[in-house]
């Protein structure tokens, strides 16, 4: 099994990297290149032009690596929760070639209209929720991290875990915002997630764990600042359907909004600004919204916020592994 594990991450990161090299000058010859919005920071127009969509780079070898282990080992993996999670973020993941797709047509940085692409991921998410719940994977008790305590949250469990899944896979899009940092931030909660797996033998979510790990390295190859590669909502959108996955696989998934600490102090950032926004009447409370765009304002290099990004989850991702 560990074999099977290590050869997950070596391959796919060997695979993602391998289909960057080979389609980046590709998706350069064919004008795929990401419209920078006006309301950004000024100095991301520079970014203009850099080839998207980049996601479907990781997605295609972390889908082989699990079809792979499936057909070799069918007896170390529950095939059906693995298989209904990994379904269910590469639908997030259509959500995002769908979004990415009306962006490049338009040429803009706009593409679905946030309720249309709330409304899909909103229906991706319930599907998910009652396959898992009508196969007897779900059970409505949740540990609450760090307490140890087991709540019984009843029928309220599957409304819960809808808006915990929509939420984290809008999070980690957001955090897609500099060069690098959801894909680090994501291979660190992978990381620990698939250390978490071996720990208490759950062959299944440290699979996925390591696959999404392996990948999240490889485009770092090409992703990391200056990137010559962005993962697009197509990444964005397909990695957060897999965290929150693996969460639930894992078997505690508010988890996720710990280890996860980055991605949702970005959406609370983004809440926070607006609403101050629209409480002082024009007033901001930070420079910039989401977080790291706050940062960049205050003087943080790209590379310096991915640093401190890193740190942060892997501080929380330890804390939740010792003590969650």
């Amino acid at each position: 099994m560990n074999v099977m594990l290590a050869s997950s991450i070596i391959i796919t990161l060997a695979l993602t990297g391998v289909l960057s090299r080979v389609f980046i000058p590709k998706l350069k010859s064919l004008k795929m290149g990401q419209p920078i919005s006006e309301i950004g920071p000024r100095w991301h127009k520079t970014k203009e032009g850099t080839p998207t969509m980049g996601g479907l780079f990781f997605i295609v070898p972390i889908v082989l690596i699990l079809v792979a282990a499936s057909i070799i080992m069918p007896g170390e993996f529950d095939l059906p929760r693995l298989w209904i999670t990994a379904v269910s973020s590469l639908l997030f993941g259509l959500i995002g070639v769908v979004d990415d797709a009306a962006k490049l047509k338009k040429r803009e940085n706009e593409g679905l209209l946030p309720w249309q692409k709330f409304l899909l991921q909103l229906i991706v998410a319930s599907a998910y929720v009652g396959i898992m719940a009508a196969k007897g994977y779900l059970s409505t008790v949740i540990v609450i991290p760090f307490f140890r305590v087991e709540v019984d949250f009843g029928f309220f469990f599957y409304i819960i875990s809808v808006v915990l899944i929509c939420g984290i896979v809008n999070s980690v899009n957001l955090t897609d915002g500099i060069d690098g940092l959801a894909s680090s931030v994501t291979a660190v909660v992978t990381a620990v997630f698939a250390v978490m797996s071996v720990a208490v033998s759950n062959d299944t979510s440290a699979l996925f764990s390591c696959a999404v790990f392996g990948g999240c390295l490889g485009f770092l190859i090409y992703n990391a600042y200056p990137a010559k590669i962005f993962m697009g909502d197509t990444g964005s959108l397909f990695l957060g359907g897999a965290v929150v996955g693996i969460a639930f696989i894992y078997g505690s998934p508010l988890l996720i909004l710990v280890m996860g600490i980055v991605y949702v102090f970005e959406t609370i950032s983004v809440i926070l600004q607006v609403s101050y926004y629209k409480l002082s009447h024009g007033k901001r409370l930070f420079k910039m919204a989401p977080f790291h765009h706050h940062l960049e304002k205050c003087g943080f290099s790209e590379n310096k916020i991915v640093f401190i990004a890193i740190g942060v989850t892997f501080a929380f991702s330890l804390i939740a592994a010792l003590l969650g």
